[in-house]
């Protein structure tokens, strides 16, 4: 059976671990930064008008209240970001909302870092095995040419289809498309994926490289879709016992509504979950002991797959999976003072070592992946 309430300490203390171990910055700490700042702004103007479904309402309110952060997250400098409607000190919210965005980066490994971290918690918190379900709608280009594929599948196929699936796409392809599929009658319903750009499909298959290559499990989901006016591109959901608990696209078209004057890419991935319990106690600050840092994508593609074997063994470490610069990552490791640095390349993962600093003495050991909990644990 589903377990499908969880104390809210709980939620709240484990979506806090894997945003460490994932490189996730809470909303609220950055909020704190930001509070001398200017008041939020109100939702754009050109946001009227647009229907936006529930998530995209949840991301258009993260979106409102980013705005106070800066400076603006950028190709060199992303930013992980993490959020709930669970406040400590507060009465517990009875359905919980958790939020995990990747903003400034438009590379496979921010989509691929967002669904790990999902993925991570809404196992921990149902305590089954999520289904990990994916697809892309496109850019804008691939959406028009799709549009115009519904339009042609529903007027050839409009007597054998139900009256109001055939009077939904007189108005609205996409929202026929929607209903065929809830009422399983989307046979030889037209794929996005056929319809894709060059572009987009380059985009798509970066990202399914990386989720094989780092053992993530997933299934293309023919009949997944999301709306043009919000979502882009890669969309994904996952499911536990057959009920959607989690969804999460590219919006980087929704963001722009917020940032016009930066292209500001974005993926981003809520899940939702009841809770129980009285006032959320507050959760007391982690302190590191290391600072895990990477270079290329073989050195990012081992970090991701380690994540999980950290914070299962509780080893004291963070690292910044989705930031690529290495002076970046050495930037947080120094603000954030911690003793040792674990540092890997394109040749050490190659080799299956890391090599361990200690910032002090500047003394270095190399240590081999395969024995790294434990020899991270006698060094902790």
């Amino acid at each position: 059976m589903t377990r499908d309430t969880v104390p809210a300490d709980e939620i709240l203390s484990k979506a806090s671990a894997v945003g460490q171990y994932y490189g996730f910055t809470p909303l609220s700490s950055l909020s704190l930064k930001a509070r001398g700042a200017a008041h939020t702004k109100g939702y754009p103007e050109t946001l009227a008008g647009i229907r936006l479904d529930p998530v995209a309402e949840t991301v258009a309110s993260f979106l409102k209240q980013f705005q106070r952060v800066e400076p603006l997250p950028s190709p060199r400098q992303p930013l992980f970001v993490w959020h709930t409607n669970l406040a400590p000190g507060r009465p517990a919210q009875k359905k919980v909302t958790l939020q995990f965005h990747a903003l400034g980066t438009d590379r496979a490994i921010a989509d691929t870092v967002v669904i790990r971290a999902v993925y991570a918690l809404a196992r921990d918190l149902y305590r089954q095995e999520p289904v990990i379900r994916i697809n892309s709608m496109g850019d804008k280009e691939t959406r028009a040419r799709y549009a115009r594929e519904l339009n042609v599948f529903f007027k050839k196929r409009a007597n054998g289809l139900p009256e109001e699936c055939t009077a939904r796409a007189r108005e609205d392809a996409f929202g026929a498309a929607e209903f065929a599929i809830a009422n399983e009658c989307a046979d030889n319903l037209p794929a996005p994926t056929e319809h894709l750009s060059d572009a987009s499909r380059k985009r798509f298959e970066d990202l399914l490289e990386y989720l094989e290559t780092t053992e993530t499990p997933y299934e293309l989901g023919r009949h997944l879709i999301s709306r043009g006016a919000v979502w882009n591109d890669i969309c994904f959901e996952l499911t536990v016992g057959g009920q959607r608990v989690a969804w999460g696209s590219r919006y980087s078209d929704l963001a722009r509504h917020f940032f016009p004057s930066s292209s500001l890419h974005a993926t981003g991935a809520t899940l939702h979950i009841n809770s129980s319990g009285p006032a959320v106690k507050p959760i007391a600050p982690v302190r590191t002991r290391f600072a895990f840092v990477h270079i290329g994508d073989e050195a990012k593609r081992l970090s991701i797959r380690l994540a999980e074997d950290f914070r299962k063994a509780r080893i004291p470490l963070t690292q910044r999976i989705g930031i690529e610069s290495l002076a970046e990552q050495l930037n947080i490791a120094e603000r954030d003072n911690n003793p040792y640095l674990l540092i890997m390349g394109r040749k050490e993962a190659l080799e299956g070592t890391a090599i361990l600093r200690n910032r002090a003495t500047q003394v270095e050991t190399i240590l081999p992946v395969s024995d790294l909990i434990t020899r991270l644990k006698a060094v902790a």
